[in-house]
């Protein structure tokens, strides 16, 4: 059990946390959520003793252990992989180094052995001849193998640094695991293992992620920042969501009745409760739906994007084919080749490739900003198109103010309507005069979102749009994708936007394309029955 009291966190004069109290126990998987700068790291930071609050307290529960994933990918890189991993269990790392140092001594005395006996069996109760076995384990279910384990930590490329510094803080059993985004740079089979390896962790783990499908999977509870406080919900993210919507809608409709209101939420939650006994969730601690208290449910403060994909005009029969289309790097290494694809009215394609440089050349070339090894394509005649890239850079280098940099994208000049779609993004008063060069990675995408709605184009295409995004924007994003009226592809590492939105899944790797109309979620065992 780790709980804070009265804890207050102020920097400057922003206040950040105003006398939280909250009790993290049992066999439960918190996910911490909040509006971008709301301090879901800082109070990570301040549960793991990082950074003192100004006010209150802190308190682990005596002879309990906490793991925290680390955020320094340089702390460990003289040291080996394995020793990296092993570190995690500081009390047993340094029983070891203990053993070692009484065993170099050259004047082993009898005294000595006598300690050296007591640590021997200290170190098997810690199950200390299994450290380097379980280590191993941990890393390749983690994708690192065994001939990497031996390697120091600054020899390993940065995706492998990151899993072996999140299987650090796996190791060992902690009583507490603190994760602060532990899905990043992890790929799709990756992100299984470490969902099963929650699933069954008989201990607490409190985690920040912008990856809802996997928040969906492991939490059990929600742990949400807003006015400065923390409240505690039962359920995964997804249920928070759609709980403080319908609690939104509730309070909108000024004459519903209160009964008809806790039927409402009744029924809600038994839907939810329905489906979460069919999912991975479906072990004796993640049945706790069945005990909300309807007085849980409440209004959120959190702002959603107004993001609304509209077309000018409706596309004809004829969309895009491509024919013997391939791509190589500026090595010549082939990122795909020979593909051939007609794609559809309506259709939503997620483009799937394990190299993103893949994805990126074939964007770039249907958006007309490189030629192909081989092969062509063509659009309909009345296709417009419209591409959100994953890199944006080049679009901000200008010192125009927001309200001048999305001018020069419509032909309505008038200020009020552009305004109005900056409004869309959260962008109002002063905001709409900041300078586009300052802006933070989700603020430029966000502006570029307000692009996209300006195209109104009947054929969009997006590269990982969710980057830098916040969880509110992101959902706002995938309700948009969802129900946009045309024709879409895109490729995204968020697994709830693909499974939600593709009906048909293209993958474009060299010497392996498969084009399926199905989602995302049948795509990925029909790959598995490939295995």
């Amino acid at each position: 059990m780790i709980t804070a009291t009265n804890v207050s966190i102020q920097f400057g004069k922003r206040v950040l946390f105003d006398e939280v109290n909250i009790k993290f126990h049992g066999e439960r998987c918190y996910g911490m959520i909040g509006a971008n700068g709301a301090g879901k790291s800082t109070f990570l930071k301040v549960l793991s003793g990082e950074i003192e609050p100004n006010t209150g307290q802190v308190s682990l529960e005596p002879r309990k252990r906490m793991a925290v994933l680390s955020q320094d990918h340089f702390k460990y890189d003289d040291v080996s992989v394995l020793n990296t991993v092993i570190m995690g269990y500081q009390k047993l790392w340094d029983l070891i180094k203990e053993k070692e140092a009484i065993y170099a001594k050259p004047d082993f005395s009898e005294e000595d052995g006598l300690i050296a006996a007591d640590l021997e069996i200290e170190f098997e109760e810690m199950n200390g001849w299994n450290a380097e076995s379980d280590a191993s384990n941990m890393l390749c279910g983690l994708g690192i193998p065994p001939e990497d384990h031996y390697k120091l930590m600054k020899d390993l490329e940065g995706s492998k640094k990151v899993r072996a510094l999140l299987a650090q803080a796996l190791f060992g059993n902690p009583d507490v695991l603190i994760l602060d985004e532990p899905t990043n740079h992890l790929d799709l089979r990756t992100i299984e293992w470490l969902e099963d390896f929650l699933l069954s962790f008989k201990n607490t783990v409190i985690v920040v992620s912008h990856d809802r499908h996997f928040l969906d999977t492991v939490c059990t509870n929600i742990a949400d920042i807003d006015f400065k406080k923390i409240k505690l919900f039962t359920g995964n993210y997804s249920f928070w969501y759609e709980s403080s919507q319908l609690a939104l809608r509730q309070r909108s409709a000024a004459n519903k009745k209160a009964e008809d209101k806790r039927k409402e939420l009744q029924e809600f939650i038994s839907r939810f409760s329905a489906n979460a006994s069919k999912s991975k969730q479906a072990t004796s601690r993640k049945k706790l739906l069945e005990k909300i208290n309807l007085d849980e449910i409440q209004v959120s403060s959190r702002k959603y994007p107004a993001i609304i994909f509209d077309q000018e005009r409706e596309a004809g029969d004829q969309i895009l084919e491509i024919e013997n289309l391939s791509a190589h790097t500026d090595d010549g290494d082939i990122l795909f080749e020979k593909l051939n694809l007609k794609v559809n009215k309506g259709d939503k394609i997620a483009i799937l490739a394990d190299n993103k440089l893949a994805l990126e050349a074939l964007y770039n070339i249907l958006d007309g900003k490189s030629k192909p090894s081989t092969g062509s394509f063509s659009y309909g005649q009345t296709i417009t198109q419209a591409y959100l890239p994953n890199d944006n850079a080049k679009y901000f280098e200008t010192d125009d103010n927001l309200m001048d940099w999305l001018r020069q994208f419509s032909e309505i000049k008038d200020e009020v309507y552009v305004r109005g779609f900056l409004g869309k993004m959260l962008f109002s008063g002063e905001e709409t005069f900041k300078s586009a060069k300052v802006l933070s990675g989700g603020e430029k995408v966000r502006c570029m979102l307000s692009r996209l709605m300006l195209a109104k184009a009947n054929l969009i295409m997006f590269n990982e749009p969710t980057s830098h995004l916040d969880l509110e924007s992101i959902q706002a994003l995938n309700n948009a994708m969802k129900d946009y009226k045309g024709t879409m592809l895109f490729s995204s590492h968020d697994h709830t936007i693909t499974q939600s939105v593709a009906n048909r899944i293209v993958e474009i790797n060299p010497g392996e394309h498969h084009d399926k109309l199905m989602e995302y979620d049948e795509f990925i065992a029909f790959k598995r029955s490939l295995e």
